[in-house]
């Protein structure tokens, strides 16, 4: 499920970002996350001790709690109630990193790769969506998809017959309907949809491969201070990608029930999400010369529907650092961070 994946809510919600102001060390934290296909390791990890034990080993206690709204997930999260959220990367620089809280990608755990789709009724390509109205969550990585998939063809969201906010929980009923001719959603809904013989998939986040990215975020000061957090994070996280990438049915199965689908559905899922189960390919992918661009394509979204932070001046509001040192947007506001340190870490067996 990908229910509360997106950003409707933002806009409606005044986050006061409130960071620490003096980070200390301390040895009890709590990390956030909600139901979607890569994110399900970390239910798993709370209920199946593994956190406990790596906690454990560093001498500090980590809770993970489920959150059911993803968006309230990140909102706490930005205000100072969670040391950590699972978060994309889109939502990681319009929340927090946009409302001033210093936010640093610890493990960067997937990119979607086929679960995000547009899809049209009829016959047809991209260029047919000119003029013909597009139901989609609004300011949610569907909406980001579909302004990626027109520029391919130079085509304008104001070309469109308009875009018309639709509730995920509502998409698979509304393609049913006559008056909507085409929608962008993401997985289980997709695969749902594209059942019906009158579904043709125009676009999907494959054409686009790493640009929506699943991550674990961590406030940069908490992180700076407890560096024992950020390796028990990452090495819980990666013992349990061991167990996936060996394809343990048990550890699949409890993540599928957890998310309200079975083994099947859950692998049906997984097959169009690149989880990076080596910690070294999320070392490379988080390093790739790709990654800036993507971050710049995201910030010129973000300022263009308005989200990019309370009073962005431009695209280039929110400074973005990466492993190598380089940065994109503001070098005088850098608030998001692309850190390998930890996932070498666990790369180099350090953990």
């Amino acid at each position: 499920m990908r229910a509360f994946r997106n950003l409707a809510a933002v806009t409606a919600v005044a986050v006061a970002a409130v960071s620490p102001a003096v980070a200390q060390e301390k040895t009890e934290f709590r990390v956030a996350w909600s139901i979607y296909v890569g994110w399900m390791p970390w239910g798993y990890l709370e209920e199946s001790g593994i956190m406990d034990k790596w906690a454990e080993k560093y001498g500090i206690d980590v809770e993970i709690v489920q959150i059911n709204d993803y968006v309230e997930s990140i909102n706490q999260y930005t205000a100072g109630a969670f040391d950590g959220v699972s978060a994309t990367n889109m939502d990681t620089l319009s929340i927090p990193a946009g409302g001033g809280v210093d936010t640093t990608a610890l493990i960067v755990g997937d990119f979607s790769k086929g679960n995000d789709a547009i899809i049209l009724k009829g016959e047809g390509g991209l260029t047919d969506l000119a003029d013909k109205p597009v139901n989609l969550v609004e300011l949610s990585v569907s909406h980001y998809l579909l302004a990626r998939a027109l520029d391919s063809v130079d085509l304008k969201e104001s070309d469109l017959g308009g875009v018309i906010n639709t509730s995920d929980a509502d998409m698979i009923a509304a393609f049913q309907t006559d008056d909507v001719e085409a929608v962008v959603t993401w997985n289980p809904l997709v695969s749902t949809i594209l059942e019906d013989p009158a579904a043709n998939k125009l676009f999907d986040s494959s054409d686009i491969p790493g640009e929506i990215i699943d991550l674990m975020v961590v406030n940069t000061e908490t992180l700076e201070a407890n560096p024992d957090f950020g390796k028990a994070l990452v090495g819980a996280w990666y013992e349990v990608m061991g167990l996936m990438a060996a394809g343990d049915e048990e550890v699949l199965t409890a993540m599928a029930e957890a998310s309200g689908t079975d083994l099947e559905g859950y692998k049906a899922q997984l097959a169009s999400t690149e989880m990076f189960y080596d910690p070294a390919e999320a070392v490379a992918f988080t390093a790739s010369e790709e990654l800036p661009s993507t971050m710049v394509n995201v910030a010129e979204f973000l300022f263009d529907k308005g989200i990019l932070g309370e009073g962005a001046p431009s695209a280039d509001f929110v400074g973005v650092a990466y492993p190598d040192g380089s940065v994109t947007g503001d070098e005088a506001n850098v608030r998001f961070r692309f850190d390998t340190t930890y996932m070498q870490m666990a790369a180099d067996g350090a953990l």
